[in-house]
């Protein structure tokens, strides 16, 4: 049953006091007027016309009924002019990503996102860990790995350079490691979703180098591994983005120039393909933009051992 259809028929009986008067008003047979009650009826559950052979009148289910009706065919009417609006980008974005890339790059990117689309707002939810889209009603989590699972949905913003450093006091207490091979004798700050136990270079041939590695302290959280590598406490491999800045300013040493570490993917992670919001198109095609062109974000791959 055409539902709508249906609800503009009884509202039609309802505000015309017959069946014969609505049929004409809506240029429908009467047989398909009472075909189209008794279905609402029907769906109602209920009888909502009192018949008589002067007059109808509405039941009290009918009542309750009417002004349903009314409001269901005000929303459908409204549904084309909604759906014209979201033409442009509007409304709330929830956002989820890690402390690190939240500070150091999508603040700035979406400042700049919402100049260009200020109808958006955005919701930044920051979380080490992966987020549940569905039950936290999260619209687009950005994650670095090169380990996605196969069945989610993501789009490649960007590729993420690392690199290995420490500070100066710890260099000067226990030697500054030349290869990868000679970080088994030092004290390696890992981070709990950045390669914990293991991690993989590239040398100047393109020979792929793995090492294990290990120490007294790791975190789920960057920042802490940062300020203890400042202070000393050993050797770390993080984003470029977080310690560009604390080598540039001589806090940290970039080590090892001659090998490179695995670059990591960052993605876009969505619920669905299909009926994508505009607003959420719109913060991806930013994205994408964003870390391709960005000067600030560009310059961080610069920051390399000597």
């Amino acid at each position: 049953m055409d539902r709508i259809t249906a609800a503009q028929v009884f509202v039609s009986i309802a505000e015309r006091g017959s069946m014969i008067a609505a049929a004409d008003a809506l240029d429908m047979s009467r047989a398909m007027v009472t075909r189209y009650l008794a279905e609402m009826e029907a769906w109602a559950g209920a009888r909502l016309l009192h018949r008589s052979t002067r007059r109808l009148s509405l039941t009290d289910a009918g009542d309750v009924t009417l002004a349903r009706c009314r409001a269901m065919l005000e929303l459908a009417g409204a549904v084309p002019v909604a759906a014209h609006d979201v033409e442009s980008p509007q409304g709330l974005l929830r956002v989820a990503c890690s402390q690190s890339l939240a500070q150091a790059t999508l603040a700035p990117a979406i400042t700049a996102f919402l100049r260009q689309y200020p109808r958006v707002t955005v919701d930044v939810q920051v979380d080490s860990r992966a987020v549940n889209l569905v039950e936290q009603r999260i619209d687009l989590a950005l994650r670095i790995t090169n380990a996605l699972e196969p069945n989610l949905i993501a789009r490649t913003l960007a590729q993420c350079e690392s690199v290995t450093c420490a500070s100066p006091a710890y260099l000067a207490a226990r030697g500054t490691p030349q290869r990868p091979q000679d970080l088994g004798g030092h004290n390696c700050l890992t981070y709990t979703y950045f390669g914990k136990s293991l991690w993989h270079y590239t040398d100047a041939q393109g020979a792929a180098v793995s090492v294990p590695v290990g120490g007294n302290l790791s975190a789920n959280e960057d920042t802490v591994l940062l300020k203890a590598a400042v202070a000393g406490a050993g050797v770390v491999l993080q984003p470029v983005y977080s310690v560009a800045k604390l080598i540039a300013d001589g806090h940290l040493v970039a080590l090892m120039p001659d090998y490179v570490p695995q670059s990591m993917g960052i993605h876009g992670i969505y619920t669905s393909r299909q009926h994508m919001a505009p607003a959420l198109r719109a913060m991806l095609d930013f994205l994408l933009d964003w870390f391709a062109h960005d000067p600030t974000w560009l310059s961080v791959s610069n920051v390399r051992g000597k």
